[in-house]
């Protein structure tokens, strides 16, 4: 794809514009937050829990305080005796009307009992950081070991180990979707019925720039500075402030400033942002806090981690006639952030882009003694896309179906939008089929069997996957802010957080096109919250959409304000004036006026136009109710070898109905990312906890198998723009796609070249030990007969 480079021209909505941000990162002048140097600042290490459940029997800090450089170490005691609170779920079922659970406060120390590896227990504070790794070894803790589950199975197994006293048999809320009664009579007059029982494998986010935090105190007005790497610093202030601090949140800032990554784990705060402020208090000196990776991967919110059994019913000719689910999903030792939306959407999304007559669906979030899981990129999309994609592969080779074809006869139509989902939502816009055909041209459907021929010549084998998805586009409401200045340059104060996805590019691009304002004298400001007034941040695929409508309306209420002065300015009435793409013009076209020289005599400090006020600012708002629907279909191809169950993903196709693409080399790349991320968890990513000990067994990169360059095919991708219908810009939104795609994809596809040889199931991640075994078993069958 041609791109050209931001320059001293106007930007076209549209076009592919290489990023403005690139520029400073790739010549090194980033600034994250292990870049930050404070003066008289000290660094911050934490005591984490070896063990997966204990008493907290005595801890003895004595040494430790005594050791080279120590300035503090701090326990669940001192948190006690300060007054600090714990950090409780965002939301929980009940909160919109679901059945009451159980809501718990995690602490920012461990007082009487450890729940996981990796519960922080005591935080010391030194001169540098060595010594504060050094006098951790120096802390005594005295622990009584307690029993504990690490598998969903069994901790809601009759007498598992029990987490939290208020939480019986581990289970800890629940939501469900659909109509039971309706559902058993379809499966009741079914021809056939598919069954599946299914795995989603706990991942570990693994962001580029792993979390940090440096917290700073002023005795002067008891405020308080927090530099962290998060997606969300207004809702890491509001967390803080109102849950652990108990103080107003004006007495707190938080920066985020450049940030490598997040993928949904960075979007809350976490324990260390609270400690690195206290210690700051205590200790009257700055204090920073960095994690090793083996400490990120134990301590960072995991994603995924569902077990689910679900159930098909369909006519002889393969038309769906019901569709239910019973699924147990981890939320580890303690519900963080927002861990109830997975839970939620995992559910609600199964349905998918199916005209599905019945539909009933119980998702029960499970305590266990591992590390919470929260929003992992797609947040329960991915689940639901896997379910329901799985199961229609599924019955599609019972039913001697071509995988394409059952969904042809399955899909919802476009003369049927807008349609009401058994779910809540109402699909807008979009063209299943039409997808599904452009992505069997884009990937040669006609000239697969010649490629199974020609892996079969070489001993492999090869199979094709349909991975068909659809989900919401963003969550909640936000704001954004346009500023001009007296030279007519502009400022977007930004309530989103970009942390990868080049706001800085797409939101200039936004404004250039609509104000005729050069990139280059576009400035983008995000991530402080004593700058951002307010903003919810980036998570959920809800930036482009969110975003851009609010800016779409922030620009509105500017070239309105302006309107007068450019009245003024061509002596003309208000009324006559016509605004196109970044110029006020009298109806007859004879007088015309930039909208930035309208913007500029905004700031004239007297004579005629002073009458019209100083300055010309905006803040557009916009919020997700109607929500947006992204969808598209990824096809796989896979070569498996039978010898030694490596699978090697050959062939990739995409088509993504992304609404209005607003920069497609940017939407390309994000595909990308998350079609790499989706084939990581399908082929070798997995956070393993020893069954017996509670032991991260997977805990550095030597043990968790991160997808890297060679894992990688090249990826053919095309976007399907069919502007959505329930915002100003017609946006939907493409962060999410490739990692609710992929899984699905890639899996059919290795099924299909597993299926002819007697394999009728394989979890992820098909690695090629479990696929070697799955082939081995296959054949002990097969030989038993």
């Amino acid at each position: 794809m041609n791109a050209r480079a931001p320059d001293a021209s106007l930007a076209r909505i549209g076009e592919p514009m290489l990023r403005v941000e690139d520029q400073r990162f790739l010549t090194g002048q980033g600034r994250y937050v292990d870049d930050i140097e404070l003066a008289g600042m000290v660094h911050g290490a934490v005591l984490l829990s070896p063990y997966a459940h204990a008493r907290v029997v005595s801890i003895d800090a004595r040494q430790a305080r005594a050791a080279p450089g120590v300035l503090a170490v701090l326990t669940g005691a001192d948190q006690e005796a300060a007054g600090l609170g714990g950090m409780p779920p965002l939301f929980m079922p009940e909160d919109s009307g679901g059945a009451k659970g159980y809501r718990t406060y995690r602490p920012l120390l461990a007082t009487d009992r450890v729940r996981c590896v990796g519960d922080r227990v005591a935080f010391v504070v030194a001169q540098t950081a060595a010594q504060a790794r050094d006098a951790l070894e120096l802390i005594e803790v005295e622990y009584e070991e307690l029993p504990s589950v690490t598998s969903l199975e069994d901790a809601v197994k009759e007498g598992a180990p029990q987490l939290w006293d208020g939480a019986p048999g581990n289970r800890c809320c629940v939501v469900t979707y659909g109509n039971e009664a309706q559902t058993e009579a379809a499966f009741a007059q079914a021809a056939h019925v598919t069954v599946l029982d299914m795995a989603n494998n706990r991942l570990s986010a693994n962001s580029i720039e792993p979390r940090g935090a440096i917290g700073s105190y002023d005795v002067s007005d008891g405020s308080y500075l927090l530099y962290t790497s998060s997606q969300n610093p207004h809702g890491a202030r509001q967390m803080l402030a109102a849950n652990v601090f108990h103080i107003a949140e004006t007495a707190l800032r938080v920066v985020s400033p450049d940030v490598g990554g997040g993928f949904g784990m960075k979007a809350d705060a976490y324990p260390e942002d609270g400690l690195v402020l206290w210690a700051a208090q205590v200790c009257g000196r700055p204090v920073k806090w960095i994690p090793t990776r083996s400490e990120s991967i134990a301590t960072d919110n995991h994603g995924r981690d569902q077990r689910v059994r679900a159930e098909l019913a369909l006519t002889a000719e393969g038309k769906m006639l019901g569709l239910r689910v019973r699924s147990l999903h981890a939320f580890g030792a303690y519900v963080v952030s927002a861990a109830v939306a997975p839970l939620n959407f995992a559910l609600r999304f199964v349905p998918g882009v199916y005209d599905l007559p019945a539909y009933f669906g119980v998702n029960e979030g499970v305590f266990t003694n591992t590390s919470p899981t929260g929003p992992y990129r797609g947040a329960g999309r991915p689940e639901a896309t896997y379910v329901c994609e799985r199961l229609l592969d599924e019955a599609a080779a019972e039913l001697g179906l071509d995988p394409a074809e059952i969904r042809r006869r399955n899909f919802i139509q476009p003369a049927q939008l807008p349609y009401a989902t058994h779910t809540g939502f109402v699909y807008d816009s979009g063209d299943f089929p039409g997808l599904l055909e452009q992505c069997q041209q884009l990937s040669d459907v006609e000239g697969f069997a010649a490629r199974r021929s020609q892996s079969q010549a070489r001993g492999l084998l090869r199979g094709r996957g349909i991975g068909f998805f659809i989900e919401q586009g963003g969550i909640f409401n936000d704001q954004m802010t346009l500023r001009f200045d007296p030279s007519g340059a502009a400022t977007i104060l930004a309530g989103t957080h970009s942390h990868g996805q080049s706001h800085a590019t797409v939101f200039s691009q936004l404004i250039s096109d609509w104000l005729g304002v050069p990139v280059n004298r576009i400035r983008y400001v995000q991530g402080d919250t004593d700058k951002v007034a307010y903003g919810r941040g980036t998570y959920a695929a809800r930036s482009s959409m969110i975003g851009g409508s609010a800016l779409r309306l922030a620009c509105d209420q500017v070239i309105e304000k302006a309107r007068p002065v450019a009245a003024f300015l061509l002596k003309c009435d208000a009324a006559q004036l016509v605004y196109e793409q970044g110029m006020y013009r009298t109806a007859d076209g004879e007088k015309r006026l930039p909208f930035v020289e309208a913007a500029k005599a905004c700031f004239i400090k007297a004579g005629p136009l002073a009458q019209f006020g100083v300055g010309l600012e905006a803040t557009g708002t916009w919020n997700t109710d109607p929500p947006n629907f992204p969808n598209g279909c990824h096809i796989a191809e896979v070569e498996v070898d039978p010898q030694t169950g490596v699978v090697r993903v050959d062939r990739y196709h995409a088509v993504d109905d992304v609404g209005r693409a607003l920069n497609p080399m940017i939407c390309e790349g994000q595909i990308h990312g998350g079609v790499a991320q989706g084939i990581g968890q399908a082929l070798l990513e997995h956070v393993v906890y020893d069954r017996e000990s509670g032991q991260l067994v997977s805990g550095s990169f030597m043990d968790y198998g991160m997808p890297r360059a060679d894992d990688m095919p090249s990826f053919h991708l095309k976007m399907a723009e069919i502007p959505c219908k329930t915002n100003p810009i017609g946006v939907k939104a493409v962060g999410e796609a490739g990692t609710i795609g992929a899984p699905a994809a890639v899996m059919n596809a290795v099924m299909d070249a597993l299926r002819p040889l007697g394999v009728a199931h394989l979890d992820m991640p098909a690695t090629p030990l479990r696929v070697w075994q799955a082939l081995e078993a296959a054949r002990t069958r097969q030989e038993a007969r």
